[in-house]
């Protein structure tokens, strides 16, 4: 099944892929790798999950907000190489979860990239992956993810 059929059945519509905040490139393809700078919760209506996981933000709310990453990522792939189906692999994700110094659940957190990522992709989305917590994200938001995709 492809990835865009996959995608059909969770019921995701990708959204356009969102331009930088900043001076930089949403994205650098270097021989049969793309890299996708950090994408963030924005959704239809703009920034979602604004927070710090331990403080003021639920697990499930830093898994959905991790998951629209996820999306955005998907997104983001799919701008710079104009079909999903190029991609021969997600290769990593790179989570960073805005907490407090004593949450220690952000491997859960970033979890709801991975399994969306995975159930996306099917054989193409096992990945490897860091899950690193931080003291604050742009915007407040409380998920910001990077990626590598081999094409």
């Amino acid at each position: 099944m492809s990835i865009e059929d996959r995608l059909a059945e969770l019921n995701i519509t990708l959204p356009k892929a969102a331009a930088p905040a900043a001076n930089y490139v949403p994205y650098v393809i270097s021989g049969n790798h793309l890299y996708i700078s950090g994408q963030i919760p924005m959704g239809a209506n703009g920034l979602e999950y604004i927070g710090k996981l331990g403080e003021n933000t639920s697990v499930e709310d830093g898994q959905a907000a991790a998951k629209l990453c996820a999306i955005n990522i998907l997104a983001q792939a799919k701008s710079a190489l104009g079909d999903l189906e190029k991609v021969k692999r997600l290769v990593k994700l790179v989570g960073f979860v805005n907490s407090t110094p004593d949450f220690t659940d952000q491997p859960k957190i970033i979890n709801g990239a991975s399994d969306f990522m995975v159930a996306a992709m099917g054989d193409k989305g096992p990945h490897a992956r860091s899950a690193v917590g931080v003291a604050a994200l742009p915007f407040g938001v409380a998920v910001e993810i990077e990626a590598i995709i081999e094409f």
